[in-house]
């Protein structure tokens, strides 16, 4: 089953999609919060490669992570599969973060669709190996939509942030 999340922000599509397909636009709202995020590629055509470090920057993230002998920085890998401007991005994410599990890729669709006032942000992800890690993926995702709708708009408290379905995949 695919997870789906849909989201409407206050821009056009042709600023939501600048955010997400430049290093600049990336960097500011990809990370949770008390992570950074650094892009070190991006090459938004087919088959180009999106690597970016994600690192704990906030005491309390430093903290825990060392405590619990997590690095302090991953590292991530997505090759776009679909690149249809300004209203469709599609990327396979090496997963290769798991614990005692083999890395495997991993799909994610996003569509941007006009609508009055903004945008309608639907974000389509396969499903990881296990429920707990699908959701674990779907609550960062969530995050990371909120990010990028109080970028857009600072006034954005996250009561448009929509619903999460699922649905089979496409």
């Amino acid at each position: 089953m695919a997870r789906t999340l849909l989201r409407t922000v206050r821009a056009a599509p042709e600023r939501v999609w600048q955010l997400w397909t430049t290093a600049s636009g990336i960097e500011r709202w990809w990370a949770l919060d008390g992570f950074t995020t650094t892009v070190q590629q991006i090459d938004v055509v087919l088959g180009g490669q999106l690597r970016y470090t994600m690192t704990a920057s906030a005491p309390d993230k430093v903290a825990y992570m060392q405590r619990h002998g997590i690095p302090l920085a991953t590292h991530a890998r997505k090759t776009f599969t679909d690149v249809h401007k300004p209203d469709r991005l599609a990327y396979s994410s090496w997963i290769d973060f798991v614990p005692g599990h083999e890395p495997y890729e991993q799909l994610t669709v996003v569509d941007l669709t006009p609508v009055d006032n903004g945008t309608r942000v639907q974000m389509t992800m396969e499903s990881l190996h296990d429920d707990v890690w699908t959701e674990r993926l779907a609550a960062g995702r969530r995050h990371e939509l909120d990010n990028l709708a109080r970028l857009i708009d600072p006034q954005d408290d996250g009561a448009r942030s929509g619903t999460l379905a699922d649905q089979r995949p496409r």
